[in-house]
């Protein structure tokens, strides 16, 4: 079976891969000229331990699943990565109860090796974290983003697998059995595929509506939810992250550690309209005002705007966060199509075990 993936993220790149491994032929549509210059450039980098998500959801799941396997992936690939693991902190008696409700809904999925820990214990561990208790997540970790895409892509070339770039798909449409692929770019032209799988990312709703026949009552909403991430200007003071109580649409402005040692703060949940990347220098004082419950020793002066992000939320302000979406034949009819909606947090950990569950959607 010839199957095009359209965008090459790292959910696109290990949906292509995975369709590699099962046998098919594979081509992948990026309207960039590169791999990962969208989402998938402007995230954390953590690998999430799967604590916060609903169980039974597919969050739940793929998450778990997906951080295991992508431990195993990134050793046997030789992809630079910790598990440095994690403190969730509770500063004020009110949060110890939801700290702990998140350690209860984390063992329910799964998670391994969670332990609450009192303030003391934490700072034995983090000497300038302040808490009155932590729940300790040893599976939490970092990875280094580009290089695992570098090696899905790797993997999907080895196997005969293509990447288009500079192709932007303009319409698709089911002719005699096949999904005829309309696309744009330098050369446009038209290619006859059997299966497509839509993981564009922000774009994935307005591709989605240029599927002819295409249920239009199939096709969520896009909420776009900016993360603003803000680097310390100064020698790290942690060596886990560190995440406070999760915040309305995200888990709160937190400590994260890169593997080359530098140390940023964010995301924090900015709601826009449309997309755009500048940091406003001026947010930086909530951030103080935040990050200051957990670490008080953090300096003046010591912020500087860095990058954001953009999460494709499919719920808004105050609502209950959407799950992941895998709309494949047997949710909008029309056969072999996977469209992949709301892939936000936590999809770079999941990305390897969604893959598998796109693939598999596409023959059901």
């Amino acid at each position: 079976m010839q199957v095009l993936v359209v965008g090459a993220g790292v959910i696109g790149l290990s949906v292509a891969r995975a369709a590699a491994l099962a046998g098919h032929d594979v081509i992948v549509a990026e309207a960039a000229d590169g791999i990962g210059t969208g989402i998938s450039s402007r995230n954390s980098e953590v690998i999430h331990a799967g604590l916060y998500y609903p169980t039974g959801s597919l969050r739940a799941l793929h998450c778990v699943r997906g951080r295991r396997m992508l431990y195993d992936y990134c050793a046997a690939h030789g992809i630079h990565h910790r598990k440095c693991g994690k403190l969730l902190v509770a500063t004020n008696p009110q949060e110890i109860d939801k700290v702990d409700q998140i350690r209860a809904q984390g063992e329910a999925n799964g998670v391994e090796g969670l332990e609450m820990i009192g303030g003391t214990a934490a700072r034995a561990l983090e000497p300038e974290v302040w808490c009155i208790a932590a729940l300790l997540s040893p599976e939490s970790g970092i990875v280094d983003g580009h290089s695992l895409m570098l090696a899905l892509r790797g993997d999907l070339e080895d196997r005969g697998g293509v990447i288009a770039f500079e192709t932007p798909i303009e319409r698709l449409e089911f002719v005699s059995e096949q999904w005829r692929v309309h696309f744009g770019g330098r050369e446009p032209g038209y290619l006859d595929v059997d299966a497509v799988v839509n993981s564009a990312g922000l774009g994935a709703q307005a591709l989605a509506r240029r599927i002819a026949r295409y249920p239009a009552d199939q096709v969520p909403r896009l909420v776009l939810a900016k993360g603003n991430y803000f680097a310390y200007a100064g020698r790290p003071m942690f060596s886990r992250l560190i995440y406070p109580t999760p915040a309305d649409g995200g888990l709160g402005v937190h400590v994260t550690v890169d593997l080359a040692g530098r140390m940023r703060f964010g995301p924090d949940v900015e709601w826009i309209e449309r997309e755009q990347y500048a940091v406003d220098p001026g947010r930086a004082q909530s951030f103080y005002a935040r990050i200051r419950t957990y670490w008080p020793g953090l300096p003046d002066g010591r912020l500087v705007p860095d990058y954001s992000g953009i999460r494709p939320k499919l719920t808004g302000p105050g609502e209950p966060a959407a799950d992941f979406m895998i709309a494949g034949p047997a949710r909008h009819g029309l056969p072999g199509l996977v469209n992949l909606f709301g892939i936000e947090s936590p999809g770079l950990t999941s990305s390897l075990s969604l893959a598998e569950a796109a693939v598999t959607a596409l023959v059901r």
